[in-house]
């Protein structure tokens, strides 16, 4: 069942502050990068910290809620930054057909190690964390494969 997604944001919020403030003192963890992007419409840089999975040797970044600013930001984006530790790289960041992300929300996702899946439920994009939920949901959760810039 989604939680209140007011409280939830801000919890979220403060979490993803302290994990900058890690990222920036060199502690790492998980597989959490920070993405930097300029905004689409300011220009002015934005950060935020995203789980970086891999999957048959490719990085993919999966949208986590509804409407996230980071995913209109990378669309009008050619490149970002994403860094972990002290260590950043300038990528692409291209977003997946339906199609591919439906297959990746199905097979990989609902069976992988991060749980992602009951994430999912808990933002509300999805119902249920199964496989075919998952692949339904496909059309409103962005997925991101990234490439060397």
């Amino acid at each position: 069942m989604a939680q209140d997604p007011v409280r939830l944001r801000r919890r979220i919020n403060k979490l993803n502050g302290l994990v900058k403030l890690l990222q920036k003192l060199g502690i790492s963890f998980s597989e959490m990068h920070i993405l930097t992007v300029p905004g689409r419409r300011t220009g002015e840089l934005r950060t935020v910290p995203l789980s970086v999975l891999p999957i048959a040797g490719e990085r993919y970044v999966f949208q986590a809620y509804g409407k996230s600013a980071w995913v209109a930001n990378v669309r009008a984006a050619s490149t970002v930054t994403l860094s972990r530790g002290r260590r950043s790289s300038v990528v692409r960041m291209v977003e997946l057909p339906v199609a591919e992300r439906r297959t990746l929300l199905r097979d990989h996702v609902a069976h992988g190690p991060a749980r992602l899946d009951e994430w999912f439920v808990k933002t509300g994009l999805v119902a249920e964390a199964t496989p075919a939920a998952l692949a339904e949901a496909a059309e409103r959760i962005a997925v991101f494969r990234i490439e060397p810039a």
